[in-house]
């Protein structure tokens, strides 16, 4: 809606929470505390097949659905499997954004100085199907004659996005989500949107700021460090030696518009699969064939080698992701003191 001059309703809108519309004003050198909250979306899964927090995945009564894969129609978020992921991507960004950006009467959110939420796209390059993709032929070079006998499996990786939402400090984690809007209704929108949220809480550290913070489309690492490294010593190696190792390629520079480490040093309240990540590198680009370009590059073998060292790659995984900015207050962007 518009107002007879031409200008835009943006009332309640996240819009107001980010440049043009919204005022960023902070602008720091040291490591933001950050929430990395890797999501699962509210679906039939079996929980012996996709873990699924206590209480969460409800019915349009809020109760939890307890056996979603008999009773699919039951849950609230869509009934209709075939629309469930369209339903839920649309649900998070423009439903779920929104109301965590709006602050009520009597609450303030100022705190939280940005809030960008990642989506997993299964189009993307990810660790269950890298690039090059190549065409299935036969022996004599021929498209084979019976794709519907090949169709790969699908590897689903273990979260669909997460909500990377940054502080100043990590006092403001609890003064923002112990207020009555955040600890009973956003919680309540989680248990519809979400089968399961990660709670960790972890130092971010940008290696390369982004200049506008607009960036379409990121590589999302989950590192799970080799058992012989303790987490201290597994961060250690990454922001120092791995960290400069990426920056100096020269396909990083050709390719790579922001490089951000986060490192996990607790959490909100228990997360047995939260804590299990060890670390998380966000490296975001133009497109997506930017991020497949990227990963077949010879720079990239000796990164990716470099981080296997350190990182177990049985248990790590990547997948790309489309970004939206919800909240951002911080502006411009600068490299973080290591």
């Amino acid at each position: 809606m518009t107002d007879p001059a031409g200008t835009p309703d943006l009332a309640r809108s996240d819009m107001l929470q980010r440049p043009p519309h919204g005022e960023a004003v902070r602008s720091t050198t040291k490591p933001l505390i950050v929430t990395p909250t890797f999501v699962s979306r509210s679906d039939d899964t079996s929980p012996s097949r996709r873990p699924r927090d206590d209480g969460a995945n409800v019915g349009r009564d809020g109760r939890p659905v307890m056996r979603p894969g008999r009773h699919p129609e039951a849950v609230a978020l869509e009934p209709d499997p075939n629309l469930a992921f369209e339903h839920w991507d649309e649900y998070w960004r423009k439903v779920h954004g929104p109301k965590f950006a709006h602050a009520e009467p009597g609450t303030r959110n100022d705190r939280v100085v940005r809030y960008d939420q990642v989506h997993r796209v299964a189009s993307g390059p990810s660790s269950g199907f890298r690039p090059p993709y190549r065409a299935m032929v036969d022996g004599a070079g021929k498209l084979v004659p019976d794709p519907a006998a090949r169709v790969p499996a699908y590897r689903r990786p273990s979260f669909d996005g997460f909500a990377y939402i940054a502080y100043a400090d990590e006092d403001d984690i609890a003064a923002v989500l112990d207020q009555e809007q955040y600890a009973e209704r956003i919680v309540a929108d989680e248990r519809t949107a979400f089968r399961m949220v990660t709670r960790e809480v972890a130092r971010e550290y940008i290696l390369i700021p982004s200049a506008r913070h607009r960036d379409p489309v990121s590589l999302v690492k989950i590192h799970r460090r080799r058992p012989h490294l303790s987490r201290a010593a597994f961060q250690e190696a990454w922001l120092h030696a791995q960290a400069d190792l990426v920056r100096a390629q020269g396909a990083t520079a050709q390719y790579v518009r922001r490089y951000a480490q986060l490192h996990p040093f607790g959490a909100t309240r228990a997360d047995p699969e939260g804590s299990k990540i060890d670390g998380i590198s966000v490296l975001s680009f133009d497109s997506l064939n930017d991020v497949e370009d990227f990963l077949v590059t010879a720079d990239h073998a000796v990164i990716e080698a470099a981080e296997n060292a350190i990182a177990d790659p049985e248990t790590s995984e990547f997948w790309t992701a489309i970004n939206y900015s919800v909240i951002n207050r911080l502006m411009p962007e600068r490299a973080t003191e290591r």
